[in-house]
């Protein structure tokens, strides 16, 4: 997603700095959250496979950054507000990119994310997009779950539309659904803390009928 549409957005859904907070700050966050598998044998060295697309290689790149970028906001969030939704689907996002990780190896690439530190993308969109939402996420715990609940519809959109231009690869398929799946679950998780705290959250990347659809299903099982 481009950084001004995300921003956009942001602004959509969190509100202007100088509004303040319409919600109030709420307590607790220790849902758990459905961890994808790792790709059989990630563990041992990869073993190559044909080669991608450039539109391929591009989309797993994007999503190895963006995923390290959830991981990253949460583990700031769960620093600010001891907030226990925080460090459980950060948790969760640690095992998402090891996921592409595994793929751009297997694939015979170099990972983009192989050496930069918490906070730090190559990407330099995804890193004034991470700046952007630890920013805002430290106005107020509901803020910091608004975030949550933006970043993950915004994943939703941008796994669908990187796995629409996957050619003939199963391997890749198989973690995008994984990836999916899992977002779906971490968007519910962050969802029912604002419930909780009779907040709304008002989808801009998804329209309101594919909020609902998944906001208000019970949690998935990740292991497909």
């Amino acid at each position: 997603m481009q950084r001004k549409q995300f921003l956009k957005y942001l602004g959509a859904a969190l509100g202007a700095a100088a509004v303040p907070p319409v919600l109030t700050a709420c307590g607790g966050g220790d849902t758990a959250v459905s961890v994808p598998e790792p790709l059989p044998g990630s563990e041992s060295a990869p073993v190559l496979l044909p080669a991608l697309s450039a539109e391929e290689i591009a989309g797993l790149y994007y999503m190895r950054e963006e995923e390290k970028l959830a991981h990253d906001v949460y583990l700031a969030l769960f620093d600010r507000w001891d907030a226990q939704v925080f460090d459980n689907i950060a948790q969760s996002e640690t095992q998402h990119t090891e996921a592409v990780r595994s793929l751009i190896l297997a694939h015979g690439l170099e990972d983009p994310a192989a050496t930069t530190a918490p906070g730090v993308f190559v990407n330099a969109d995804l890193q004034a997009l991470y700046n952007q939402l630890v920013d805002m996420g430290q106005r107020s715990l509901v803020d910091a779950l608004k975030v949550g609940c933006l970043v993950e519809e915004t994943d939703i959109r941008d796994i669908e539309k990187r796995k629409a231009l996957v050619i003939d690869e199963p391997d890749i398929v198989q973690v995008y659904d994984n990836l999916l799946c899992g977002s779906r679950n971490h968007l519910r998780a962050f969802n029912s803390q604002l419930v909780k705290q009779e907040g709304v959250y008002e989808p801009t990347v998804l329209n309101q009928a594919e909020w609902d659809a998944i906001a208000l299903s019970p949690n998935e099982s990740c292991k497909g």
